[in-house]
């Protein structure tokens, strides 16, 4: 990667072509990345919330992709969504001796602050990608706006009831089918879609706890869609990669056409692309999943080998690059700061086959 100053206006990050294998590193085992000497190699932590889900997936794959450019060996470790397995697995890092740690997703983000102080006590730089603890300092969290790209997807939501009622928004209800509580994502998914929604006062917006997945997000869905019936105009899914699917099977189930609801959210993932090819949903923002990962793997470097690092106040910026440009801000959730990234609405801004999305980058994977 060329690396230009950093100013008001920088040049971070160039995506290179896919050459490496997705990589789970069992509790002890380590990654020997690149070829320098053991000795000299630089070591990296990383928990993740939980295997197996696809945005999870492109984390380690571009995580590990970036280390072995840089001849750093990563541990990767199963957080299990559990914030006690997540404190161990970093007070193993600690013992372990790592340079730089990446947060890769947790549930309950206050909960793992302890864990992120004792990386501070020890000086090891923290970033975080997916969503940031609540606490302690984290040199670099790195996503696109959750609040803010909420609120852009309740936007296309309204616009929907607009297109499938003659231009108006009627009295009825809407259904949001949410992640986890405990999750910050949770409530600044939420605190986005009420913004708007908030100006619509004839809409009654009934709630369902999905907890991250499709057995719940599909009971809750049904749920509330026999108790509103014909009241309800439209159904939002706060992530509909790991929800949508199991919300659209309610739908079917209860007779219903999907495409009535026109469902909105964050998160696409391969599972929001069939979705959409299928005529299922109205349209997905497309987070930012592959880039945000070799983002915190190359700024651990920087930050260990003493390079240059963004700065508050600087633009990050790739030609033709959908999450460009990204601006460094203070992070409202840690000290630290954080790296907002642009997200399209999917299909509205771009195809749902548009080469540049991490969907379909890595779609080898899946």
């Amino acid at each position: 990667m060329q690396k230009k100053s950093w100013g008001v206006v920088a040049r971070y990050l160039s995506i290179a072509a896919l050459a490496a294998v997705l990589i789970m590193v069992p509790a002890g085992e380590h990654i020997q990345a690149g070829g320098a000497a053991e000795e000299e190699q630089l070591t990296f932590g990383m928990v993740i919330k939980y295997p197996g889900t696809p945005y999870i997936e492109a984390f380690i794959h571009a995580a590990e992709e970036k280390a072995e450019e840089l001849g750093v060996r990563l541990l990767v470790r199963d957080g299990e969504g559990d914030a006690q397995t997540i404190m161990n697995h970093i007070d193993t890092y600690l013992v372990q001796g790592i340079d730089g740690f990446i947060m890769a997703g947790a549930v309950d983000q206050r909960a793992i602050v302890p864990g992120i102080e004792q990386l501070n006590q020890a000086g090891v730089p923290v970033t975080a990608i997916d969503t940031s603890p609540e606490g302690g300092e984290v040199d670099y969290f790195i996503s696109a706006d959750v609040t803010g790209q909420s609120a852009r997807a309740a936007e296309a939501f309204i616009e929907g009831i607009k297109d499938r009622n003659g231009g108006e928004v009627p009295e009825g209800v809407v259904i949001e089918i949410t992640g986890d509580v405990r999750d910050m994502y949770t409530r600044a998914a939420n605190e986005g879609f009420m913004s708007v929604l908030d100006e619509y006062p004839q809409l009654q917006v009934a709630q369902g706890d999905g907890k991250w997945n499709n057995i719940d997000a599909h009971e809750r869905a049904g749920d509330l869609l026999t108790r509103h019936g014909d009241d309800v105009l439209g159904i939002y899914v706060q992530t509909p990669d790991i929800m949508g699917p199991g919300v659209v099977e309610a739908i079917i189930a209860a007779n219903r056409d999907p495409a009535d609801y026109g469902i909105t959210g964050t998160w696409m993932g391969p599972e929001g692309q069939e979705l959409i090819k299928n005529g299922h949903v109205l349209g997905i923002v497309a987070m930012p999943a592959y880039v945000p990962a070799r983002m915190a793997v190359e700024l651990l470097y920087d930050l260990a080998t003493g390079a240059e690092v963004p700065q508050l106040g600087d633009v990050i910026e790739e030609d033709d690059a959908l999450w460009s440009p990204a601006e460094v801000k203070e992070s409202p959730w840690a000290d630290g700061l954080y790296i907002e990234l642009q997200a399209p609405i999917v299909p509205l801004d771009v195809d749902v086959d548009d080469p540049r999305l991490w969907e379909n980058r890595l779609d080898h994977l899946w």
